[in-house]
């Protein structure tokens, strides 16, 4: 999992110090659990830790001049596509709302309301659960300068609220959440956890810390009919289920939208995907090494989407629809959008083709990107998933 760090760019004095005071609090907790820390725990801190993990603190994270480009920052396209999708089951809610999870720098918020605006379908409230100071910041402003007269819709959260009526947008969310790494050893499912030798962080197996660890990878050899092989490295993410049963519990009625780089469990546990998935984005590069300067890079593992459908299903949810990205915006009406721009501006219309080939083609983003629908005493059908629905997939 770790990579030659020589084609990155060096990190600027201020940043290397940044790097080093979360690199002393990661080790703090390694000393504090006797030793090691889970994975889980590494990534939680690396990226959450308050003031200095990658998440919470204040360097640009997005677009051209941070670390990786969204799919609304590439093209309002795809925010307009959402807003058209969405605007049902808002319209079928005892109480219209929408809550964003991790809304970055605000650009799908503004987008969906300008659009929801066109369509006569405004929330009572557009919610955004965000830790970052910053980020609140950058979303307000996004939000002042681009659809000002919705401002006094948005209420920033904490934590997921109780009671809640809403359609739940998250774009790529579940592949931040902190993941276990676990690894096939002399025949036995272990964890790998971190710890500190010497001037560096280091790998080091043990027993897996949640029982569900080795329950889930026995029980996915058992379905698959084989074993993996010695050293088969993967992810689990046992935390976006724990949030799958929260958010259940916090929402009373409504529809949620799950959008991120993914496979469904056969494809994601493929034996020739025998390192794993775990992925780091720094300056627009990306490579596999989760120690490289903390606290200064992004580090993320791809979805297992049957795993969140199953866990979903537990929490109370019914399964709406799953789908590639290019199916689901196609469906929501994105030719017709595109159609709808002027015929006689001519460099517009082929920068916006680009962007249609960006956020659709299977090399691009179309293929891998999923979208996962749930819903909680609504009855609604989303034209998104009816191009093709690829929940036998699952």
């Amino acid at each position: 999992m770790a990579a030659s760090q020589a084609h990155l760019p060096e990190p600027a004095t201020e940043a290397l110090t940044h790097s080093r005071q979360l690199t002393e609090v990661i080790r703090a907790e390694i000393d504090r659990q006797g030793g090691q820390v889970s994975f889980r725990d590494f990534m939680q801190l690396a990226l959450y830790a308050p003031g200095l993990g990658y998440y919470l603190a204040g360097s640009r994270k997005l677009g051209a001049g941070g670390d990786f480009v969204t799919a609304p920052e590439i093209s309002p396209l795809f925010s307009q596509c959402l807003a058209r999708a969405i605007a049902p089951a808002l319209h079928s809610l005892a109480e219209a709302n929408i809550l964003e999870v991790g809304a970055g720098s605000g650009v799908m918020a503004a987008q969906i309301l300008r659009q929801l605006a066109d369509l006569g379908q405004l929330p009572a409230h557009y919610y955004i659960l965000e830790l970052s100071g910053d980020l609140r910041e950058r979303q307000a402003e996004t939000i002042r300068q681009q659809v000002p007269e919705c401002l006094s819709r948005l209420v920033w959260l904490d934590a997921l609220p109780e009671g809640l009526s809403a359609v739940v947008l998250g774009n790529e969310v579940l592949d931040a959440m902190p993941v276990h790494l676990v690894s096939k050893q002399n025949g036995i499912w272990h964890e790998l956890y971190v710890a500190w030798q010497g001037d560096r962080f280091v790998w080091q197996g043990g027993e897996t810390s949640d029982a569900r660890l080795s329950e889930r990878m026995l029980g996915i050899e058992e379905k698959f009919g084989e074993s993996f092989a010695e050293g088969y490295t993967t992810e689990v993410n046992l935390l976006a289920e724990d949030w799958l049963a929260g958010l259940s519990g916090s929402l009373q009625q409504g529809l949620v939208l799950l959008i991120d780089y993914g496979f469904p469990r056969h494809e994601y546990y493929h034996p020739q995907r025998g390192s794993g998935t775990l992925m780091c984005h720094y300056r627009h590069h990306a490579h596999g090494d989760p120690f490289y300067y903390p606290g200064l890079q992004d580090i993320t593992a791809h979805v297992d989407f049957t795993a969140m459908a199953e866990a979903a299903y537990r929490s109370g949810f019914s399964i709406e629809g799953y789908t590639n990205q290019g199916n689901f915006l196609i469906g929501s009406g994105l030719t017709e959008l595109f159609q709808q721009q002027p015929v006689e501006e001519l460099q517009p219309q082929m920068v916006m083709a680009n962007q249609i080939k960006k956020l659709t083609l299977p090399h691009e983003m179309g293929e891998l990107f999923k979208v996962l629908g749930l819903s909680k005493q609504l009855d609604v059908s989303l034209p998104g998933f009816m191009l093709r629905d690829l929940r036998n997939s699952l």
